[in-house]
């Protein structure tokens, strides 16, 4: 196989931020699934199809054969906000046992898991530690890291840990951080024209301003209500929550952020289409994923992947991809006519 092109499934699909990265780089989605059908209205929109629904109740023998298997599972079983239940958690954590269902009946080449960090904390570690023996029990080559959508181009600061897995012993390795010139700032995706009803009433945004750490901090800015009641000024968002309060993240203490700017700050292209109201846009969006985030990783998947059967084809005896253009432009042809 030359994964040039390649199959996947989006499970836990939510707006469909995995599959954009995955089809950056080549892959067709052949089967989606999303339980909520808020977010199926705006995938549908977005993708020309209407997901599948409750994963619980999808028999693995449905799905067609896929190469790749993409999973951004609940994660408000192990997030710091959450109650932090895990596998406690029967509507939530253990979701992750129907992605081992499916893995064990279908057997993909690879798989590629997102969630909150604290996963990584939950329970001691014993949480993750149980999701990858579980992995590696299914005969996967588990990798695992925590990567910050900041370093990859967004204006957030949204911690994720990526599980990979390949079924062959591929060598891989997490994207690196992009250089700085590349990223996107605040100014780079704010709209320029805002209708007046993103911003806040005057008294929300005076006691804003009196509790902000530095009120000289350059604009612009975006803050945001720690648990202790202070405002602090950052030049990007802090993480989008799916569950967080009307005025969870100010720009400049004076108005939130748009519909499109949300898209934005998980970077999503603006041709994506919005068809809910502010509000699911808003959860939607919080459930989603930094969509560049994804992109690199799938990046160093398929390059991982084309490595390993460059090389699996030479140690089986059979010429690499390079190997066959070499012979064929090196052979000379005798022509018909001239056969006797």
């Amino acid at each position: 196989m030359k994964w040039d092109n390649f199959t996947f499934i989006d499970l836990f699909a939510g707006i469909g931020g995995i599959r954009l990265g995955f089809e950056s780089v080549g892959g067709k989605c052949i089967f989606s699934s999303e339980f909520d059908e808020d977010a199926c209205k705006t995938y549908e929109a977005n993708f020309g199809e209407h997901p599948s629904g409750d994963i619980t109740k999808i028999e693995a023998s449905s799905i067609p054969n896929f190469d790749i298997l993409l999973g951004g599972f609940p994660c408000q079983a192990f997030s710091i906000i959450g109650k932090k239940e895990g596998f406690a958690n029967e509507t939530c954590g253990t979701l992750f046992f129907d992605i081992e269902r499916i893995l064990k009946g279908k057997k993909p080449k690879a798989f590629m898991l997102e969630n909150v960090r604290n996963l990584t904390a939950h329970d001691n570690g014993n949480t993750f530690k149980t999701i990858t023996t579980h992995l590696e029990a299914l005969g996967y080559h588990v990798y695992s890291s925590v990567l910050n959508a900041l370093d990859y181009g967004v204006p957030q600061r949204r911690e994720r840990i990526i599980i990979v897995g390949f079924l062959d012993d591929v060598k891989f390795e997490f994207p690196k951080p992009i250089p700085l010139s590349e990223r996107k700032t605040l100014s780079d995706i704010l709209e320029d024209k805002v209708d007046s009803k993103y911003y806040v009433k005057e008294c929300i945004r005076k006691s804003r301003i009196e509790r902000l750490k530095d009120k000289d901090y350059p604009k612009p800015y975006i803050s945001h209500e720690n648990m202790a009641g202070s405002i602090t000024p950052h030049p990007y968002s802090s993480a989008l929550r799916a569950g967080a309060s009307a005025n969870y993240i100010l720009i400049n203490d004076e108005r939130r952020p748009t519909e499109r700017e949300l898209l934005r700050i998980q970077g999503f292209p603006d041709s994506y289409k919005i068809v809910v109201p502010y509000g699911k846009i808003k959860k939607q969006t919080g459930n989603s994923v930094a969509v560049p985030v994804i992109k690199a990783v799938a990046r160093e998947m398929i390059k991982a992947l084309k490595a390993f059967s460059e090389e699996d084809e030479k140690h089986n005896g059979k010429p690499t991809e390079i190997e066959r253009l070499q012979a064929f432009n090196n052979t000379n042809f005798i022509p018909v006519e001239c056969v006797s």
